[in-house]
């Protein structure tokens, strides 16, 4: 089960998604590059970090959308390199529950 829904996003986003980016007509949001404008992409995403570190709150989910709507570099958008920020920096921001 996902850790956030749409409705645990904080920020605003566009959700409507054009072809071939529709995780509707591809199955899976863009895996090369995270664009932190579409909702259905950040939630995926935050959602597959969540899993991967095992975070039972959902404020460490919503810590994880604060860190790629406030701080992440704009020069790093691939899933790869945004996750490796997230890792790399999560302890340098304030504490939640994981």
């Amino acid at each position: 089960m996902p850790l956030l829904s749409k409705s645990d996003l904080k920020y605003r986003y566009s959700w409507t998604a054009i072809a071939p980016d529709d995780p509707k007509a591809t199955g899976a949001p863009d895996s090369a590059l995270l664009n932190r404008n579409e909702g259905y992409e950040v939630l995926a995403f935050i959602n597959r970090f969540a899993e991967a570190c095992e975070f039972k709150y959902k404020a460490s989910g919503t810590k994880a959308e604060r860190l790629i709507k406030e701080h992440l570099p704009g020069d790093v958008r691939s899933h790869k390199n945004v996750r490796k920020w997230l890792a790399d920096n999560w302890k340098k921001y304030d504490k939640s529950k994981k």
